[in-house]
């Protein structure tokens, strides 16, 4: 069997080659069309030298042409390289080094900052560039006339399940690093080769596709840009299993809602309340339709409560998914949301995966009530790329198991599920109590007039540390910081509520909604705080 994420999607194209595969705008390609354009590239490609094993960089916004590169590369064996958009010169020089690129697939509007950074250091020999309605002289080959040059024929020879795939991540607080991967292992946990409500693994490569044929298929629309894992893995497990993808070309609240009501959409993929809060509030504000919606599915970000609760009150015949998990680990996790009596709705707590554990620092698993690193075995990635040190700070055996450690810590409740507190890195230890930012954050966004926020600790030279919070108010809203405060200590003990606050226009974020926790420490470093004062003494907790 070669669980291969090219022979997947080829699976498909067989069984599904006139469905609509791809919609862009007002564009569509079916499968056969995808196969089609995918095969020239992935020739054009090959003709230029690209072989298995090469790393080709992909440095585009979504389109249907950055899904046909996507899978040309996989076709050859090859992996790609996922180029955030947003980077200037000198990230794109670490990148291309780092990454060892054979090939660079860009959008026409990056072509003066590839041909800065090839000037300054060499590297790919091959670049293509796509459409993109942008007029920038390029240095490389159009697309079209790759297409062109290239054979439509599907005459590949045999892949294999080992065959990598690669997805570099992180660069909030650093250089970002690649993610190795086995096709298998990352098909098993993040692009549905292990059924993520079941736990029971596919029992082969045809089965994904096979579940489709005789019924309609799904159409899933997926908001992140293509350069994200959750991206990637929605629109290629969608593709797998011989469904639409609906993409749009960036992010606006109301664009998604007339883009599910033209396309009939039945599931949302999103990341967080940085995607989900502004959907659901637009949709309040509308008049959109929305009754094509059967599921929205969050993962990758806090997923604040409170913004669960607007879902289910404005959308009640819906399933709202949160699920847990990470580039280095897949899936870990999963949680349905649904409210409960007493109008509560649970924080970040999941049922864990077959294979999730939250270990203790002796190694062990924690006792119910405790706390630990989260931990998960099974599929694994192969480490990180050139980086044995913290491919061995992820990987580790413990009594004769291979488990990755992504940094984040939980707490297992009574009842076997476990409640994510949060990354290590980010925790605020104040007198020495652990804060984690995520609660925090989650209470500040019941107040009404508090859009989004970010909770950092800072220096406080009694305590260590202080917590500390940039918050975004509601457009003109005058936001009250004393009652904010008041509101705050009827949810969290005291010594969690922020004593510095910094009121701010924007919250800033990654492009897939993540938090920017470097941008909020410089930010608290350069400006003095809107509201400050001396951390309280924990014992006045309460």
């Amino acid at each position: 069997m070669a669980a291969n994420i090219a022979d997947l999607f080829e699976h498909a194209v067989d069984a599904f080659g006139p469905r609509t595969a791809v919609c862009f705008g007002e564009q569509a390609v079916s499968y056969a069309e995808l196969e089609e354009r995918a095969n020239r590239l992935a020739h054009f490609l090959q003709d230029r030298g690209v072989r298995p094993g090469d790393h080709v960089g992909l440095y585009a916004g979504n389109s249907i042409e950055a899904v046909v590169a996507m899978i040309a590369v996989y076709k050859l064996r090859a992996a790609v390289v996922n180029v955030n958009y947003r980077y200037v010169e000198n990230e794109l020089q670490f990148l291309f080094a780092d990454a060892e690129l054979a090939a660079v697939v860009h959008d026409r509007r990056f072509a003066p900052r590839v041909a800065a950074v090839l000037a300054a250091a060499p590297g790919p020999h091959t670049v293509v560039a796509l459409p993109d309605g942008s007029d920038e002289e390029i240095g490389g080959v159009h697309l079209e006339d790759a297409l062109a040059a290239g054979d439509p024929g599907r005459d590949f020879g045999e892949r294999s399940a080992d065959d990598i795939y690669l997805l570099y991540t992180g660069g909030t607080t650093g250089y970002p690093k690649g993610v190795i991967w086995r096709h298998e292992d990352v098909w098993r946990a993040l692009g549905g080769g292990v059924d993520f409500m079941t736990g029971i693994p596919l029992e082969d490569e045809w089965q994904q596709s096979q579940r489709g044929v005789g019924a309609d298929p799904l159409v899933r629309l997926c908001l992140a840009p293509l350069i994200h894992g959750n991206a990637q893995w929605a629109a290629l497990m969608a593709l797998f299993a011989g469904d639409t993808v609906v993409m749009l070309p960036h992010f606006d609240a109301d664009e998604v809602w007339r883009t599910i009501d033209r396309h009939r959409v039945n599931v949302v993929v999103l990341i967080g309340d940085a995607m989900a809060r502004p959907i659901i509030e637009a949709y309040a504000k509308g008049s959109y339709d929305g009754s094509s919606v059967g599921a929205v599915s969050s993962s990758g970000a806090l997923f604040s409560p409170v913004v669960k609760r607007q879902y289910l009150e404005l959308l009640p015949n819906i399933l709202v998914t949160d699920a847990i998990g990470a580039s280095e680990t897949g899936f870990t996790g999963l949680g349905v949301v649904a409210d409960v009596p007493g109008g509560a709705i649970e924080d970040p707590r999941v049922m864990p995966g077959p294979t999730t554990v939250v270990l203790g620092d002796d190694g062990r698993p924690v006792p119910p009530g405790g706390v630990g690193r989260l931990a998960k075995s099974g599929y694994l990635p192969l480490g990180y790329y050139k980086d044995p040190i913290k491919t061995a700070a992820l990987l580790a055996e413990v009594d004769g198991v291979r488990y990755a450690f992504p940094g984040d810590l939980a707490r297992l409740e009574d009842d076997g599920t476990i409640t994510l507190l949060g990354r290590g890195s980010t925790c605020v230890n104040t007198g020495g109590e652990k804060v984690f930012p995520e609660e925090v954050e989650g209470a500040l966004k019941t107040h009404p007039d508090v859009f989004d926020a970010l909770v950092i600790g800072v220096p406080d030279d009694r305590l260590g540390q202080r917590v500390a919070a940039l918050v975004q108010p509601r457009p003109g809203a005058k936001l009250d910081l004393a009652t904010v405060e008041e509101h705050l200590r009827e949810q969290i003990a005291g010594y969690k509520v922020p004593r510095a606050v910094w009121l701010v226009d924007e919250i800033h974020r990654t492009i897939s909604g993540k938090a920017d926790y470097r941008w909020a420490h410089e930010h608290a470093t350069e400006h003095p705080a809107s509201q400050s004062g001396q951390a309280e003494e924990v014992s006045h907790a309460d």
